[in-house]
Formats: C-alpha cells, structure tokens, sequence
C-alpha cells in the first residue's frame, strides 16, 4: 500500500492511546519502533511484523520505516508521547528533505503523521491545570541542539514568565543542566514556585511530586521524569485533601 503511519502512542497507559492511533497500528503489516514503545502495547503488536533497535539508532529506524513503506506495506513507525513533540516525526520529513528532487522510492510513500498525548500534558493532568496559561517545553538533551542555544532559550523562556516544561532533564552523563535551568528562573520568579514531577507518567510506577523551585535537584530527576515549573502567578488549591495546581488566565477578574 505505500503507507506510512506517523504515531504517537501517549505516554503509556492503554487508555491513553488514541482511537486514531490505534486504527493506524491495527491496519499496519509492520511495527517499526524501540522495543519498549511496543512492549507497552501488548496485544496491539500481535499478528504484526516487528522491527526494533536501541535508542541512538533513531536514524536507521526512520530509514527502515520509509523503506518498508516504499515496499508496498502499510508500516507503522511508533514513538511514545506525541510523536511530533522531540521525536520521530521531525526525523521522518528531514530524510524526505534529502530525496524531495530525486526519483526515489521514498516518494512513493503516502505519510500520515496520528499525534498522541504528551508527557507534559499527562504530567500537568495529573496535579490540575498547569498549562491555564502561556507555556514552553526545552529540552535539556545538547546532543543535538548546541548547549549556548538552550541557555538562551532558559533566559528568554524565564523573563517571558512561561510555565516551561523539561524534556531529558538528566541523564548518567548529563547531571547539571537541570540545576543550572533552575538557577536561571529563579531570576526571574519566586523560590516558592511549584514544580511537577512526575515520573513514568501513567504507567504501574507512576509518581507525582510537587516541591518547591528551590528544592529541585538533580539528584530528583531521571530520564523516566518530566520536570514541569509554574510561572510567577501559578497557584494552588486544596480540594478534597489533595494539593491540586492551576495557572490562571484572568477569569478572575469576571468572577
């Protein structure tokens, strides 16, 4: 069929799977994705062909999901989360980008690109309504962005007030950057900001956190965990013996 399917699958949890997103797994022949991605579907995989490899090898699986598409199959490429948020997605119409004024077989591929629930909106579900207002994602990860690019981006994104959520805030060689992002708005808003963290969002071993900006610390923060920080009016609410969040708009001013 020459059909790519570009699928975000939520963040875990099978009742976060789009109807969509599940149709599109469903009528794919092939299941191109890292193994973790396709343990957490389950049954959904079965019947299928399936094709993994290990993080770091994003390239060569976006290569492989274009060429079994151009094969005549309907393929499948899978991230978690949205996968048009720091995933495949991006990866996909760069490669395109390399073949568009060539007789290639990848132009043949009819793409439809299903997006899924984000880590952050998961995470921001899950203590109320944090992202009410303005709001920014960054990746700590300078692999592939220049790490003068993202501290720019960390002053612009605190005098701008945004609530920011981190993306790949720590790693086993990366173990500063997230300090150094809360150093830099804790210029900008109070100690007292509420931080998020949440930790394998939706899955068996979830964990919600809400400290404050001052106490965040990398020593808290894995890769598994999504760093969400409150902009200077971000509040909170008790209701039924749980700590809820919200950042308001200005209704307020209408009540």
């Amino acid at each position: 069929m020459n059909k790519l399917y570009i699928v975000g699958t939520g963040p875990g949890d099978l009742d976060w799977l789009t109807p969509s997103a599940k149709q599109a797994i469903t009528a794919s022949t092939d299941l191109v994705a890292y193994g973790l991605y396709l343990d957490l579907l389950g049954a959904i995989c079965d019947n299928k062909t399936l094709h993994t490899n290990a993080l770091g090898n994003e390239i060569k699986r976006a290569e492989l999901a274009l060429d079994l598409a151009s094969e005549n199959k309907t393929v499948a490429l899978i991230s978690s989360g949205d996968i048009g948020i720091y995933a495949m997605a991006t990866l996909v119409f760069e490669l395109l980008k390399t073949k568009e004024d060539e007789s290639h077989p990848w132009q043949s591929v009819e793409l439809e690109v299903l997006p899924g629930i984000s880590a952050m909106q998961a995470c921001a579900s899950r203590v109320g309504a944090l992202l009410g207002h303005d709001f920014c994602t960054i990746s700590l990860s300078d692999l592939l962005t220049p790490w003068e690019t993202i501290a720019t981006r960390l002053e612009h994104a605190g005098q701008a007030d945004f609530v920011v959520s981190f993306y790949n805030p720590r790693s086993q060689k990366r173990d500063w950057q997230i300090n150094y992002a809360r150093d830099v708005l804790l210029k900008y808003r109070p100690a007292s900001t509420p931080v998020v963290l949440g930790r394998q969002l939706t899955r068996e071993d979830e964990s919600i956190r809400i400290i404050r900006l001052d106490e965040l610390d990398a020593k808290d923060v894995d890769m598994f965990t999504l760093v969400s920080v409150g902009n200077s009016e971000t509040q909170q609410v008790m209701h039924q013996d749980k700590t809820w969040l919200y950042t308001p708009r200005g209704y307020s001013k209408k009540l």
